[in-house]
């Protein structure tokens, strides 16, 4: 075997996944260009703390509502059909927001475009099991959140440099603009590079609570543990970018935040590969232990950054709590039913998110309080929630 495709054997790159990950990001670019400046931008069209506040627990809440039913299309429709109908969904989602410059339609088009990452990821997560073996399973993952990292990196510089020519109005809706145009081309190669997924021999189960019964001990046990850390990361998570722009003692401009930004997802790449080549051959457990360790850390230290540098510091932070994240999804999988996975996926995201949506509507509450008060908030969930996957939380087979 050549080293190129010894190479391609060990990441897990066959020409289904390969064409899967180019659709990953030239859907995410467009997503990223815009979506990680919609707080500034709602401020800039006079919505206030408030609509902040509704757009984040929207994001939570719709991705809650979305997993499950992306789960079922993709067991009923297959995997290539259904994430068709996710992306026109997006891309009419784009359109509002480019079409009408008001802080309601950001949050109308929200419906549509925040669906996107939710009801594909069961999808998505469908295929990767179905192509790969289960020793390759974690390394599968990993290649899609890595290069979910690039759109992630690059999209808020691309959309920083808009927001600082263009203003922070009509440069954001200029970037809703680059993003419906990626989503279009994503529609082409996703119907020419991605296979079809067969649906399951009985049909796809369109309950919930069979589901959630059929659910094993072990991935429950996983559930609580991860929502108590999402109430960690979702409480500063829409306030994180006003913090660095807004509140600190020399606070950032657009462009370095994308730069910041930048360096989360940097750090994020450095340790993906490596964590999943051990994971692969041993147990999961100790990894995801780790991510809930850094989850915990981030609002802690961010609250200590008060320039550009500390900040940096913060945001590596931030990336490392990507150290164990495939690593989760990928013990998911393991985890699910065989013949239910997809659905399975979703409905662990729609329980989790579900219940996840009120912290972000807490947030905003807490930030009007104090931004220290939203960052000891959100290290208390975090702490509690290490602490139960450490003692209670932790699967008894992988």
């Amino acid at each position: 075997m050549s080293l190129h495709r010894s190479v391609l054997a060990f990441l897990g790159l066959r020409a289904s996944i390969a064409g899967l990950l180019g659709a990953v990001v030239l859907v995410g670019m467009g997503e990223r260009i815009a979506e990680r400046f919609l707080p500034i931008y709602l401020l800039a069209l006079g919505g206030g703390t408030f609509a902040i506040g509704l757009l984040n627990g929207l994001q939570n809440l719709l991705g809650a509502l979305y997993s499950f039913p992306g789960g079922y299309l993709a067991d009923r429709l297959g995997a290539r059909r259904s994430l068709l109908v996710f992306n026109l969904l997006a891309m009419a989602g784009f359109a509002i927001v480019i079409a009408f410059p008001r802080w309601e339609a950001v949050i109308a088009g929200c419906f549509f475009f925040l669906s996107w990452s939710a009801v594909s990821l069961p999808a998505t997560m469908s295929i990767v099991s179905e192509t790969l073996p289960k020793t390759k399973r974690t390394m599968g993952v990993t290649m899609h959140s890595l290069v979910r990292r690039i759109p992630m990196a690059a999209g808020p510089l691309i959309g920083g440099a808009l927001i600082d020519a263009y203003g922070e109005t009509d440069g954001v809706r200029l970037s809703f603009a680059a993003a419906f145009v990626m989503a279009g081309a994503a529609c082409v190669l996703q119907q020419r590079a991605v296979p079809d997924t067969p649906p399951p021999a009985g049909g796809a189960e369109r309950n919930p609570l069979r589901l959630l019964r059929a659910m094993p001990p072990e991935l429950r046990g996983l559930l609580v543990s991860d929502v108590l850390i999402r109430f960690c990361e979702q409480i500063p998570y829409a306030f994180v970018v006003v913090w660095a722009m807004k509140e600190v003692a020399a606070p950032v401009s657009a462009f370095e935040f994308g730069v910041l930004t930048a360096v989360e997802m940097a750090t994020a790449v450095l340790v993906y590969i490596p964590v999943a080549w051990l994971a692969d051959r041993g147990r999961k457990e100790p990894f995801v232990a780790a991510t809930f360790v850094f989850f915990t850390l981030f609002p802690l230290v961010l609250w200590a950054s008060r320039s550009f540098w500390p900040l940096v510091g913060a945001f590596a932070v931030r990336g490392m709590k990507e150290f164990g994240e495939p690593t989760r999804k990928a013990l998911i999988m393991d985890l699910a039913p065989e013949g239910r996975k997809a659905a399975t996926f979703g409905l662990y995201y729609l329980i989790r998110d579900t219940v996840v949506s009120a912290a972000a509507f807490g947030g905003a509450f807490l930030w009007d309080l104090a931004p220290e008060a939203n960052f000891l908030a959100a290290f208390g969930f975090g702490a509690a929630g290490t602490l139960w996957f450490v003692a209670r939380g932790r699967p008894r087979r992988a």
